[in-house]
């Protein structure tokens, strides 16, 4: 849904652009940029709840100050959002919206509107998946999943065909467990827990792993029967295996490529940061699903995988997770 993000004086990125594609996995050092383009998101999501000011409305000339612009794919080709920050604070508080003239434009933008009020963002804490979860939060996926347990519980009551689904996955990619259940521990909230295929004990959640914590959480992000437009999923590797992390990136890519999973349903846009060298070989077929974060001195910038002229040549050499990780493609600490 959106094309790209264009930054202007906005922290670290001072002239920065970042073009996105249905499926986008961002890599690069501390202060490159990762998270200010999620944050950047989230803030767009925040104002597009709010009045917006349309550019004909603008009797002065815009802030000064830093800003951030949003380009989008079709249909909303026509339509560019800018979020105006203070010339001393980077506080993004004035959404300006341009698009075509007359009832056919704001219609337009009120689709798109309606979008960008759906965009989401992760950071898992297994610390607050583990614990016990209120049943009455259990509508939606809470930016650290620490309502998975209720959110589940839900699912297995009012969506079952959807709640096996995902079970059978989960059963199919750790096969040591053959049941996920939600153990009642009163006032309204319930905690999970997963039996033993082989024995049949129950394991509370606070003593399954980090691991696995995640990867349940990220399949209930994959097969959401109401996903929002946009995910944001940051560290995407973290605490899995290296051998886990391709069924990580399947269970995102059934979010962004719905009909390779026969789901008829629009695509959802996904932008995953990770550290990961090992997750990075995985898209070694898929360069424009790439994103590197660059740091030079103060400012950063990013660059699409695909847009390197020396990648095939480079990659006949070494895997990719390498070539990224010994700096030759660069989004390493340390850059000059």
């Amino acid at each position: 849904m959106i094309a790209s993000v264009q930054f202007k004086n906005f922290k670290a990125l001072r002239a920065a652009d970042v073009r996105l594609e249905l499926f986008n996995l961002v890599l690069g050092p501390s202060g490159s940029g990762k998270t200010s383009l999620i944050q950047a998101l989230l803030r767009l999501r925040a104002l597009a709840g709010l009045p917006a000011v349309h550019a004909h409305e603008l009797k002065a000339a815009r802030p000064d100050g830093p800003r951030l612009e949003f380009r989008f794919m079709p249909p909303f080709q026509d339509v560019l959002v800018t979020l105006a920050c203070g010339s001393v604070e980077p506080v993004c508080n004035l959404l300006v919206v341009d698009h075509p003239p007359g009832p056919a434009g704001e219609k337009l933008w009120e689709q798109l509107r309606a979008r960008l009020m759906t965009i989401r963002a992760y950071l898992f804490d297994h610390y607050a998946m583990a614990a016990p979860a209120k049943r009455a939060e259990g509508t939606e996926l809470a930016s650290n999943a620490g309502n998975l347990a209720a959110v589940l519980a839900d699912w297995r009551e009012k969506q079952p065909a959807v709640y096996t689904a995902l079970m059978a996955e989960f059963f199919r990619i750790m096969p040591e467990f053959d049941l996920v259940d939600f153990h009642d521990v009163g006032d309204g909230r319930v905690e999970l827990r997963a039996k033993l295929a082989e024995g049949g004990e129950f394991i509370p959640a606070e003593n399954l792993s980090q691991g696995m914590l995640y990867l349940l959480a990220t399949l209930t992000l994959a097969y959401n029967p109401a996903p929002p437009a946009v995910v944001c999923l940051e560290e995407a590797d973290r605490g899995v295996h290296p051998r886990m992390l391709r069924e990580v990136r399947d269970a995102l890519y059934r979010l962004a490529y719905p009909r390779d999973c026969a789901l008829e349903r629009a695509p959802v846009q996904v932008i995953a940061t990770t550290h990961s060298p090992y997750l990075l070989d995985l898209f070694k077929d898929h360069p424009e699903e790439v994103v590197l974060g660059h740091k030079r001195g103060r400012a950063a910038t990013f660059e699409r995988l695909s847009e390197r002229t020396d990648l095939l040549e480079l990659m006949r050499e070494a895997h990719l997770g390498d070539l990224w990780f010994s700096g030759i493609l660069g989004g390493v600490p340390g850059e000059e």
